[in-house]
């Protein structure tokens, strides 16, 4: 196993089910919707059918009793992890990832479309995001504050994560 194994980083996430009816281990349920994603799903009808396609692939390194998780199965685990312990175990998984790759990571801000609402004075979303353009990865998103421009938001982004070594 790699130091960039999504097993690995998310090994500790804390699994908000009961040990009663427990089916799947969670760091499987977490893998095979982590690679659903990366590879197109868009919901969790996708990434169970991602599963059921990839099953055997998915069992050379996963615990998978029987089938794969069902789209309830996903959808009732994500809507109860804890969003701020997941949020941890993916930014030390993709920092993982930086280090082990080469090239250049670019930085660039981008106002996302139709995120205003005129009618109640809500302004528009302003993203910045650090791109590894030679591999087709977003590393990392912060949103730019309302008061704030890409210039203040790139410092605080390098630092979440951890490219300035």
């Amino acid at each position: 196993m790699t130091t960039t194994s999504v097993t690995r980083h998310f090994g500790d996430l804390p699994d908000p089910r009961s040990d009663h009816g427990k089916r799947y281990p969670l760091v499987s349920v977490i893998t095979i919707a982590i690679c659903g994603v990366i590879c197109g799903s868009e919901d969790w009808v996708g990434v169970a059918a991602f599963g059921r396609a990839k099953r055997d692939w998915f069992a050379t390194f996963l615990d998978l009793p029987g089938d794969t998780p069902t789209h309830d199965t996903f959808a009732r685990i994500f809507a109860r992890l804890d969003p701020d312990a997941f949020e941890a175990c993916f930014r030390a998984w993709t920092n993982a990832l930086v280090g082990e790759l080469s090239g250049t990571i670019a930085l660039d801000g981008k106002t996302l479309r139709r995120s205003f609402d005129a009618a109640s004075g809500k302004a528009a979303i302003h993203m910045v995001s650090a791109w590894a353009g030679e591999h087709g990865l977003v590393f990392g998103q912060l949103a730019v504050g309302d008061k704030s421009n890409e210039i203040t938001a790139i410092p605080r982004l390098l630092e979440l994560l951890d490219l300035i070594r």
